[in-house]
């Protein structure tokens, strides 16, 4: 029997990717200040309405858990030559990967290879695992220690961090990407480097990072501080002002910040399939401008680091694939992700890589977050969705 190590993947998605300033999606004006502009100057500032258009807040980001599959020496290498590039917020991971019986990618997440069905004891180069029938045990390995109950709560602890998780899908993980808090009823928090994102579950929430100050209600009112000259208010009616001497203008209601997620459980050690490789994932605005399939010129180191790591992990075979979200016609988005895809694969080829791979498009048939919460749209996880892959099979 082999048994795979167990590891919480040091580099997977903690969050969605966020926007960095009003979302591509709109062709609102990109900042308060920008929209007062080109409005008509008001002759008293707090009694005449602005026709500026619709105002957007920049996109708190979804509040994710990390991947807890294993993984191996092939990955470590790729972080390592990666780890200028690596950086959940804008998008930049690398996951293992599982493979189901026909060889197909499997998205969950799950530990993998090791028989559920009785006892069991082993001792040997993986490490010391104890595993009841009921799948729970526990596995020390040279990676960390893996403690999984019967009930699918338990602990993953190594180099990354520390990953808890309850039956209910509340928890806790603290890492080298921060902290994160779930209470498995939708809302949570995250704490790092970028500041500090809070959900609170119903709708309301807020970040305080690198777009200045972010607050969410649930009545669909909000404010965004950007910087002294920078302020909006959102009062949720079809109304608000922007600048610091307020200027009223229409803009749309925010739409309600998505629940958090819940941890999942922690499988008792049954396979979800097969370690079969890993998953290098890129935000689609880390290589494209929006709606286009030509890369940016500011993507080429990028490329280049991506380019070199690639080539120190040896590999049976490579697929490029690309995916968007749900806005917009099935056929366009299967187009798009295809022209993406084989852009992304003739920049690697350029590059002295990639050159046995292939390129696939997927459109928007793989979604790895909703597009829709509740019957309205979700930035956050069209975020997510739009998205560039490169699977490496080992």
């Amino acid at each position: 029997m082999r048994v795979a190590v167990v590891s919480l993947a040091c580099a997977t998605v903690l969050v969605a990717a966020c926007g960095r300033g009003p979302s591509p999606d709109k062709t609102a004006a990109a900042t308060p200040d920008a929209a007062a502009a080109a409005a008509p100057a008001a002759a008293s500032a707090g009694s005449e309405v602005l026709t500026a258009g619709s105002i957007e807040f920049p996109v708190i980001p979804t509040i994710m858990v990390p991947s807890i599959i294993g993984s191996g020496p092939a990955q470590k290498r790729l972080e390592l030559s990666m780890q200028s590039l690596i950086d959940p917020l804008a998008g930049i991971s690398v996951r293992p990967a599982n493979c189901a019986t026909d060889g197909g990618l499997v998205n969950e997440s799950g530990f993998t290879n090791v028989d559920a069905q009785g006892n069991l004891e082993r001792v040997g180069g993986h490490g010391v695992f104890n595993i009841g029938a009921d799948g729970s045990g526990q596995a020390v390995t040279g990676d960390g220690v893996v403690e999984v109950k019967p009930d699918g709560s338990g602990s993953v602890v190594n180099d990354a961090g520390t990953f808890e998780v309850n039956a209910d899908g509340s928890g806790t993980y603290v890492g080298s990407h921060g902290n994160i808090e779930l209470d498995g009823k939708g809302a949570g928090s995250w704490v790092g480097g970028f500041g500090t994102i809070e959900n609170h579950g119903d709708g309301s929430g807020s970040w305080v990072g690198a777009e200045g100050s972010i607050e969410i209600n649930a009545d669909g009112s909000g404010k965004w501080i950007g910087g002294p000259e920078s302020i909006v208010e959102n009062r949720g009616d079809g109304t608000g002002t922007v600048g610091a001497v307020p200027r009223e203008v229409k803009m749309a209601p925010l739409a309600p910040l998505p629940p958090a997620g819940q941890f999942p459980l922690l499988d008792k050690f049954k396979p979800s399939g097969a370690p079969c490789g890993y998953v290098i994932t890129l935000n689609d605005k880390v290589l494209f401008d929006f709606d286009k399939d030509a890369i940016r010129p500011d993507a080429g180191k990028v490329l280049d680091v991506l380019a070199t790591a690639l080539g120190k992990v040896p590999s049976s075979a490579m697929e490029i694939r690309g995916h968007t979200d749900a806005k917009g016609s099935d056929d366009y988005n299967q187009n798009l992700s295809e022209r993406r895809a084989q852009a992304v694969l003739a920049a690697l080829r350029e590059r002295g890589s990639a050159t046995d791979a292939s390129a696939h498009g997927y459109g928007e048939t793989q979604p790895v977050a909703a597009n829709e919460v509740n019957g309205k749209d979700n930035p956050g996880g069209r975020q997510l969705n739009r998205r560039v892959e490169i699977f490496v099979r080992t």
